[in-house]
C-alpha cells in the first residue's frame, strides 16, 4: 500500500517537474517555440496539467496517507 502511494506521488511529481520546465521555456524563450503561436494559452494548458497532478498528491495525502499521532 505505502509503496503504491509513493509510486503515484513520484509519478505525479515527475510530471509536475516536466510541465514546470515547459512553462519556464515558454516564459523565457517564447520565440524558440514555433509550434506554439499562442504562448499564453499554452502556458494555461501546462498550468492546468500541473494543477491536476498537484491535486492527485493532495488527495493522496488527505485521504490515504495515515498520520501517526505520536510522530511530529
Amino acid at each position: 500500500r505505502e509503496q503504491m502511494i509513493e509510486a503515484i506521488k513520484k509519478h505525479a511529481e515527475g510530471h509536475i517537474e516536466k510541465h514546470k520546465t515547459n512553462v519556464e521555456v515558454l516564459m523565457q524563450k517564447p520565440a524558440g517555440v514555433a509550434e506554439h503561436p499562442d504562448h499564453l494559452a499554452t502556458i494555461e494548458k501546462e498550468l492546468a496539467i500541473i494543477a491536476e497532478y498537484d491535486d492527485q498528491i493532495e488527495m493522496l495525502n488527505k485521504y490515504f496517507v495515515t498520520k501517526d499521532p505520536f510522530k511530529s
